[in-house]
C-alpha cells in the first residue's frame, strides 16, 4: 500500500478526559507520517480494528506506572488511570509485529508489560539524581551503546536530553536490552531483541531537530512493515 505511514499515538487520561501534548503529532508530521490519535480502548476486538488502521504506534508520556512497581509512588506523581493502562496494553498487543516507539511512561510501560520492574521513585529507591524539572532537574547527558539503533540514529555515543520523569526501570523485561544510561545509572533507552520496539526515557518530541530522527526512523520502519 502506497502513501504516508499512519502512526497511532496514545493519550493521557485525567478525570475522564483524553489529552495529548501537541508536540507528538507535530513530530510525526515533521517526520513524514500521518498522526492518528488512538481512542481509549476497552476490548481486544476494538483494539484490533484500530490497529488495522495503523502502521506504527507511539506510546506517549504519562503519569505513574503501576505495573511491576517497586515501592510506592511518591506524593508528587499520580498513578495512571486503570482505563489508560488497559487501553495501552490492548493497543500494544494489537500492533503485532509493527514498530513501536515508547516515550518516557511509554518506555516504562513496554518494560513492565514484558515482566520488568519499575522504581516508584528512582531518587528515593535507587539513589538516582533528580530527573524531573519539578524537583530541580535540567538537561543531562546520556551514554549510548555503540551497537544500538539509537546510536545509529543520533550518530554519537553521548547526547544531551531533557529530564522529565520520577520513575525509572529497575530491571529489564524479557526480550529487551538497555541501550543508553544516564551518569547515575538510570536506563535512558531500550530496544527489543527483534528491533521492533524502541523506548526512550526522555521526550524527543520536545527536542526539535535533535529528537526528530527517532520519529523519522519510526515512520520509515512503519512503511516497511506494510
Amino acid at each position: 500500500m502506497v502513501g504516508k505511514a499512519r502512526i497511532g499515538i496514545t493519550t493521557s487520561l485525567t478525570d475522564g478526559r483524553q489529552s495529548l501534548d501537541t508536540h507528538y503529532a507535530q513530530a510525526v508530521e515533521a517526520a513524514g507520517g500521518i498522526p492518528i490519535i488512538v481512542p481509549l480502548l476497552r476490548s481486544a476486538a476494538a483494539a484490533q480494528s484500530v490497529a488495522g488502521l495503523l502502521d506504527g504506534l507511539i506510546i506517549s508520556g504519562g503519569p505513574g506506572i503501576t505495573r511491576g512497581l517497586i515501592g510506592a509512588l511518591p506524593d508528587d506523581l499520580s498513578p495512571v488511570d486503570p482505563l489508560r493502562d488497559t487501553s495501552d496494553e490492548l493497543a500494544l498487543r494489537a500492533m503485532g509485529d509493527r514498530p513501536v516507539l515508547g516515550i518516557c511512561y511509554g518506555m516504562q510501560f513496554v518494560n513492565a508489560l514484558a515482566g520488568g520492574a519499575i522504581f516508584g521513585d528512582a531518587q528515593a529507591q535507587a539513589t538516582a539524581k533528580a530527573h524531573s524539572p519539578e524537583r530541580g532537574a535540567g538537561e543531562h547527558s546520556i551514554q549510548i551503546e555503540a551497537n544500538s539503533r539509537l546510536h545509529d540514529l543520533v550518530g554519537a555515543g553521548q547526547i544531551t536530553t531533557n529530564s522529565d520523569h520520577i520513575q525509572a526501570i529497575a530491571s529489564l523485561g524479557a526480550g529487551l536490552r538497555a541501550t543508553a544510561q544516564a551518569e547515575d545509572g538510570v536506563i535512558e533507552a531500550l530496544e527489543s531483541d527483534d528491533g521492533r520496539v524502541v523506548g526512550v526515557q526522555f521526550h524527543p518530541e520536545r527536542m526539535g531537530k535533535r529528537g526528530l530522527p527517532l520519529f523519522t526512523d519510526l515512520v520509515r520502519r512503519a512503511r516497511a512493515s506494510r
